[in-house]
């Protein structure tokens, strides 16, 4: 069974192949959760956090643009952002603890970008926390 670290490793990856231009990639997200032995529990909680930061792209991107200063959301690269959509998604809901959020987020960016990523994501998802706050 998958852990909930995997399940969220799954969902930057769907919201990377989205971000990249794939839009019919929500027809495959069965399919997909499927080959990485995602299911029952953990394929809500995955549906549930993909198709919630869906559902919520703007008012997503519009606090996370908040906290990027002079930068802009295309300024990115598509794996961070799909990792601090993620993130925001889940501090706006408030189904965790933000410190727990927040260190998941960490430890993606740390397992899928380089360096300088984790310090970056830290930074922007705390600043999110006190936004939402």
């Amino acid at each position: 069974m998958a852990t909930r670290h995997q399940v969220r490793e799954s969902v930057v990856s769907l919201l990377y192949a989205l971000d990249i231009g794939n839009e019919k990639i929500g027809k495959f997200v069965n399919e997909i959760l499927e080959d990485k032995k995602i299911r029952n529990k953990q394929k809500e909680f995955a549906l549930e956090l993909f198709n919630g930061v869906i559902e919520s792209l703007e008012k997503i991107d519009e606090i996370i643009l908040e906290q990027l200063d002079d930068r802009k959301i295309s300024d990115l690269g598509s794996i961070e952002k799909s990792i601090l959509r993620l993130g925001t998604y889940e501090l706006m809901s408030k189904k965790l603890d933000s410190a727990i959020i927040i260190n998941e987020m960490i430890e993606l960016s740390k397992n899928l970008v380089g360096d300088t990523a984790p310090k970056f994501v830290n930074a922007v998802m705390d600043s999110i926390k006190k936004y939402l706050e």
